[in-house]
């Protein structure tokens, strides 16, 4: 008998331990294609830029190994720091103010008086979901050249200043663009906040009404705290963004977007040295050094959002 329990033990463990392994094998097939579809357009893509950056390769020729000259290259070329002047510019210009307008719109459309919230949330969230084409039309006739364009018409007739030639300036055009993309962007911002804002427990607002706590305190002393994870990810996701600005810039410019330096952008100075002078070398290293750029830019807003309140919590605790 005990030879039988034995062997029915066993078997049992070798039955569980198939059974084990069937489930194992079953659940990374599962996952499998997410993994190669990510190794073949993500993956494959990123190394092979790492290993062209040290190649100097036309798309056509054999590829030939030239080390750190395209580094060279880029760094020393003016338009590439007039493209990182230009990217942060206008990627502060376009994404500082819409974090801070996309909290007070979640903070305004939170608000328990506010009639046809659907209707605001909806219409607030609609240029992200517009097509670049429309935007490069409404933003082509509202910054036009011309005098009588509706920026230029509210410049005149709203603040006595003169008319701007949006297209032809370095500053108009920058404006116009940061414009544009505060537009596109700023909804985006706002839904995420708002989604936030309501996962904040209501008896915290009920106990500051309470305690004498006017509205404008109950957002800078319980609203903005808690919506710190937030406010984390929108700041990453915008830092990202801002640094990788092309769209907006080259329908807002059309055929003349890659001959204008005011307007050139990181991502459009990588563009150019690969689709238009053929340089896959050049722009694999510009892609390199973008990383390097977005990372430092990304850590940086980081530990300054994450740093919001510490000096005061600590202060109290002590």
């Amino acid at each position: 008998m005990n030879s039988i329990s034995k062997k029915a033990t066993i078997f049992k463990r070798k039955k569980y331990r198939s059974e084990e392994k069937k489930d194992m094998i079953s659940g990374y097939l599962y996952i499998a294609p997410f993994f190669i579809i990510f190794t073949l357009i993500g993956l494959y893509p990123a190394l092979f830029s790492i290993f062209l950056a040290f190649q100097k390769w036309n798309g056509l020729s054999p590829m030939t190994f030239n080390g750190l000259a395209n580094f060279q290259t880029v760094l020393t070329d003016p338009l590439f720091w007039k493209s990182v002047y230009n990217t942060i510019i206008m990627g502060i210009l376009g994404t500082a103010p819409q974090l801070v307008v996309g909290l007070v719109l979640a903070y305004l459309l939170n608000m328990a008086f506010l009639k046809f919230k659907s209707f605001f949330r909806v219409t607030i969230f609609m240029p992200y979901l517009t097509s670049m084409v429309a935007v490069a039309l409404i933003f082509s006739v509202l910054f036009s050249n011309h005098e009588s364009s509706l920026a230029n018409f509210v410049l005149t007739n709203f603040f006595g200043l003169d008319p701007i030639a949006w297209k032809a300036s370095e500053w108009g055009t920058k404006i116009a663009i940061s414009i544009m993309v505060f537009w596109r962007w700023v909804g985006y911002n706002t839904i995420i906040y708002l989604a936030g804002i309501q996962s904040i427990p209501n008896d915290l607002y009920e106990a500051a009404t309470v305690d004498g706590a006017n509205k404008f305190q109950q957002l800078f002393y319980i609203t903005i705290p808690m919506l710190k994870p937030f406010i984390i990810l929108t700041v990453f996701t915008s830092t990202v963004g801002a640094m990788q600005l092309f769209s907006e810039p080259t329908v807002f410019l059309g055929r003349d977007a890659f001959t204008r330096d005011e307007a050139m952008t990181i991502v459009m100075y990588l563009y150019r040295d690969a689709f238009r002078l053929q340089s896959f070398g050049t722009a694999s290293a510009t892609a390199i050094i973008l990383l390097v750029i977005i990372t430092v830019f990304a850590v940086f807003n980081l530990k300054l959002t994450q740093g919001f309140g510490r000096k005061k919590r600590g202060g109290a605790d002590e």
